[in-house]
């Protein structure tokens, strides 16, 4: 909704605002208790979603993978299991695989719609397990997305993510996107996939370096192999001060690149 809102800064600053003290309050974003008092208003997750758009005066719109209240769960490669997203992010054992509670929890009509009739799909960037992968586990949403005529493209993250994503390559992070879709739906899940081609060194390489964090490998070759076509291109915006800079996507070359590939999903559809 953030990045859909005429008022990006504004609401980005408001709705990752995290509350430091209160009774209750403390460690709670503003927007997720915004999304929840408005699905305790209406009685319905995917209504507050659409309602809060609305407000929010989005550019578009935003469907829901379920409206179900489910639990993310990761089972670790030492056999431990760990519940819940901030908890599973700050895992400090390898992320073998993740799953909801309950199973496979219904997704909404209208998304399901939506991909039906996109012209492109895409996934990330983000965090691989507790992001990505999430909307996958709904049922049905990857017989969806491997069934709809769009372009599929997976935006691979520049920094690995400790504790969910260390030593992963960029075709590390496409192979557990398949795995985790399942066998059916391997083949035509994705067709394209966007690198950052700019190296990332100096200072605030080895200060991402301290915190565990490096840059993603693109082992390209092993991406061709799995059928993909590589979009390797520079996607490095640095933002915030000298002394705290952050790494990020550049917004507006993604907004290109998915200008670009939707042009190419939608003359694909109509020959």
């Amino acid at each position: 909704m953030v990045a859909l809102s005429e008022d990006e800064t504004l609401l980005s600053r408001l709705f990752q605002y995290r509350f430091t003290t209160g009774r209750g309050l403390k460690g709670h974003s503003f927007g997720n208790l915004f999304l929840t008092a408005m699905t305790h208003l209406t009685g319905d997750f995917g209504h507050a979603v659409k309602l809060s758009a609305e407000v929010l005066n989005v550019l578009g719109r935003i469907y829901p993978a379920t409206a179900a209240n489910s639990i993310l769960e990761a089972t670790l490669a030492d056999g431990s299991k760990i519940r819940g997203e901030t908890r599973i992010s700050r895992s400090k054992s390898r992320i073998e695989r993740v799953e909801l509670h309950p199973r496979k929890p219904k997704p909404l009509a209208e998304t399901l719609e939506a991909i039906a009739t996109a012209d492109l799909i895409t996934m990330g960037p983000g965090s691989l397990f507790t992001s990505v992968i999430p909307n996958l586990l709904v049922d049905g949403i990857s017989r969806a997305i491997a069934n709809s005529p769009a372009l599929k493209a997976y935006f691979v993250n520049i920094m690995s993510q400790p504790g969910e994503t260390d030593q992963f390559r960029a075709s590390d992070h496409v192979a557990a996107i398949l795995r985790h879709a399942g066998r059916a739906n391997q083949r035509s899940l994705l067709d394209v996939c966007v690198v950052n081609a700019r190296p990332v060194g100096g200072k605030i390489a080895d200060r991402y370096r301290a915190h565990d964090a490096r840059p993603v490998e693109n082992d390209l070759d092993n991406l061709k192999a799995l059928g993909l076509r590589v979009i390797s291109t520079d996607l490095l915006r640095m933002s915030g001060t000298r002394a705290k800079e952050r790494i990020r996507h550049d917004p507006s070359v993604i907004g290109a690149v998915v200008v670009e590939l939707a042009q190419k999903g939608r003359r694909a559809r109509k020959s």
